[in-house]
């Protein structure tokens, strides 16, 4: 006779997560009225507008997860809504400062436009696919649907040269990035891929410093995803992007096959493909020169005027800001998209941004939790593959602007201005929350074949949170 039979049930706690989005409202909700009384002296008009649209767009989406995914991880929505609310805001606090300098721009409203439409593919996402594992089906449908759209920006057509990188697309006059959609493709289409064969990519080859490294017929798939990556970063001028997707499959691999010896040899071939990008690529090398000597090019127009500004924004900040509207991060040229983080790192000071790096570090948390508790190993891998999007995206960015690595085009997720990235995001967490209700919903009670497992008195429950 064996001990008690052990049962875990998850507890739904969505009534957990209303509270935690009560708070991520007051967050956007109450950044907004800041910087209408920093900027103009006077709460804004159009606050109460502002704030029911907001909380219209945060409770329907909590309600669709209520209704189709109500054992779905709680922490990730309120998370997404308070950080998509502080971005508003700080667009908000541009706006008005670019209308003082005679400069017409609604950044704001135009996010918040297109923030609507990632909450309504948010809402018919989840409405839709009711179960993950029937994306496996379509891996190599989506792999070769991503490969299509990053190739798009080269069709001489459609495709455009938007400050100095190629990989824009205008159709119907608006201006996309199809690699923000292509992200998410190729993580279903790598985690059905390695599902199938990380038993033979598993093979240790030759050991070298206590490291099995693959074997040599094994190398076909990194080294495909090598030569897109080089090609992002040669023809489309995108290091950001280049990384981004190398990394992505880099570290998706290492999780299928538990092998070291992967993250060496990629690490490998990355380091060697960006020292020839370096050697022979004169835009690639000037974009080295200007992250190791800022101050050399600081004078010269389009170069490291940027960086070095935003350097000094968030130094005059300090820990605590200098408070919403009381700073000048205008003389930073974008500061709406690339570098919306040394805006708020002057205004909101260095807590804050160590919050949002907080906030950003618990979503890849929760991934990677959704991951370990995942029952299939393609959720597993999505679940892995998709939170390994916001840890490089964000790495990439942050790094780019402190300064810590050469700057990137890519956008702070849910903060950034870009209709692309904020309506790709929305979906990839749409994507976590299917993943992590089926991981959490209760599996269905098997008939026990001993008498004394049927006992209910010897059938422990235990309900985590």
């Amino acid at each position: 006779m064996g001990g008690p039979l052990m049962t875990f049930v998850h507890r739904r706690r969505r009534g957990a997560e209303l509270f935690l989005l009560v708070l991520a409202l007051a967050v956007g909700i109450g950044a907004y009225a800041a910087v209408g009384l920093g900027v103009e002296g006077v709460v804004p008009a159009d606050l109460v507008g502002y704030g029911g649209w907001l909380t219209g767009l945060i409770v329907a989406a909590h309600i669709t997860v209520r209704l189709v995914a109500p054992y779905a991880d709680p922490v990730l929505l309120p998370l997404v809504a308070a950080l998509n609310g502080l971005g508003l805001a700080v667009l908000r606090r541009l706006d008005l400062t670019y209308e003082t300098l005679g400069q017409a721009h609604t950044f704001a409203r135009q996010q918040l436009t297109w923030m609507t439409v990632g909450v309504v593919l948010f809402i018919a996402t989840l409405f839709l696919l009711r179960d993950h594992r029937s994306l496996q089906r379509l891996t190599y449908t989506s792999g070769l649907a991503g490969i299509v759209l990053l190739i798009l920006p080269f069709v001489p057509v459609i495709g455009r040269d938007i400050n100095g990188a190629n990989i824009w697309i205008r159709v119907a006059g608006f201006s996309l990035q199809p690699g923000e959609v292509a992200k998410v493709l190729l993580v279903i289409a790598f985690s059905g891929y390695l599902v199938l064969h990380r038993d033979a990519l598993a093979l240790a080859g030759r050991r070298v410093v206590f490291v099995d490294l693959p074997r040599g017929r094994d190398l076909g798939p990194i080294l495909a995803m090598f030569g897109v990556s080089m090609m992002i970063l040669v023809l489309q001028n995108d290091l950001g992007s280049s990384l981004l997707f190398f990394g992505l499959f880099l570290a998706m691999l290492y999780v299928a096959t538990e092998r070291p010896g992967w993250l060496v040899v990629g690490g490998l071939m990355f380091a060697g493909g960006a020292l020839a990008a370096y050697t022979f690529v004169g835009n690639v090398q000037r974009r080295f020169d200007i992250w190791l000597h800022p101050m050399d090019y600081y004078t010269d127009p389009g170069t490291s005027f940027q960086p070095v500004e935003a350097m000094f924004g968030m130094g005059w900040g300090g820990l605590i800001g200098r408070g919403l509207g009381n700073g000048f991060p205008e003389r930073v040229p974008f500061a709406y998209s690339d570098f919306i983080l040394s805006t708020i790192g002057e205004e909101l000071g260095l807590t804050a941004v160590m919050a949002i790096v907080l906030c950003y570090g618990l979503i890849v948390e929760r991934a990677l939790r959704i991951a370990l508790i995942s029952r299939d190993g393609f959720g597993k891998l999505m679940a892995v593959g998709l939170g390994a999007i916001f840890a490089l995206q964000v790495f990439v960015v942050i790094g780019g602007v402190t300064g810590l690595i050469p700057l990137t085009g890519l956008t702070t997720p849910f903060l950034s201005y870009g209709g692309s990235s904020l309506v790709a995001n929305w979906v990839v967490i749409a994507l976590l929350l299917r993943i992590s209700d089926q991981a959490r919903r209760p599996a269905p009670r098997l008939d026990p074949v001993d008498d004394d497992v049927a006992d209910s008195e010897s059938t422990q429950v235990v309900k985590l949170r």
